[in-house]
């Protein structure tokens, strides 16, 4: 009798995305060793002063924030960090990005995380980046690794903005899932913003109230956040 058989055909799985996502997830996750949670980005005094009390007016400061303010200028120096092609361009950008913070508090906030990012990238992929702020390390890391720039850039203003959202719903107060549906709303603007940084020229920003924040947050006290 002849027993008929039956040949499989194993295929090879297809990776579908850019495995230089889970990169950037992990670089921009709350998890990496950053400490963005200590700021607030002057929000504490917006919030103190009364500024926002709801979801609805915290979504209004935010789009300003992304749209005119401190989210367009780190985004642009993103895209500039990515560009330099030497340590002498690369220290340009960050000495602008340092001349532009418009508060001590605010160049700290960027310091202090780009130093931790520098660290923790140099001791996991071998990264060498000089003390640079925060969003020009992350473009030149993103460069040192291949990785697309506008994926990096819109994923690290949707970290910034988790970050401030997430302190936002710790001192209006706002319900977890308030905060969430804020960020989600963002999404838009932030792809907007990230493709838009990458062909824009001088660097600005508008967002004179959240500036003013931050330079009362200085004095502020108590105060729950460094900045």
């Amino acid at each position: 009798m002849i027993i008929p058989t039956t040949t499989i055909t194993t295929m090879a799985p297809t990776t579908r995305f850019d495995p230089g996502l889970l990169t950037l997830a992990q670089w921009l996750s709350p998890a990496y060793p950053l400490g963005g949670f200590a700021y607030s980005h002057g929000l504490e005094t917006a919030i103190r002063a009364g500024w926002i009390s709801s979801a609805a007016e915290l979504r209004a400061w935010l789009e300003d924030l992304t749209q005119h303010g401190s989210g367009r200028s780190d985004a642009t120096f993103l895209w500039r960090g990515y560009r330099a092609e030497s340590i002498a361009d690369l220290l340009a950008v960050d000495a602008e990005a340092r001349a532009f913070a418009p508060a001590a508090e605010r160049q700290r906030e960027g310091a202090r995380q780009g130093a931790a990012f520098a660290r923790t990238s140099a001791a996991i992929w071998g990264i060498e980046l000089p003390p640079l702020l925060l969003p020009v390390a992350v473009g030149q890391a993103a460069r040192w690794m291949a990785l697309d720039p506008q994926a990096t850039c819109a994923l690290y203003l949707q970290s910034f903005l988790s970050n401030l959202v997430s302190a936002a719903v710790r001192l209006v107060p706002l319900g977890q899932t308030d905060g969430q549906a804020v960020l989600a709303s963002l999404a838009p603007l932030i792809t907007r913003v990230a493709a838009e940084a990458e062909i824009e020229g001088e660097v600005y920003s508008n967002a004179f109230l959240s500036d003013i924040a931050a330079l009362q947050h200085e004095t502020l006290d108590p105060r729950l956040f460094q900045s």
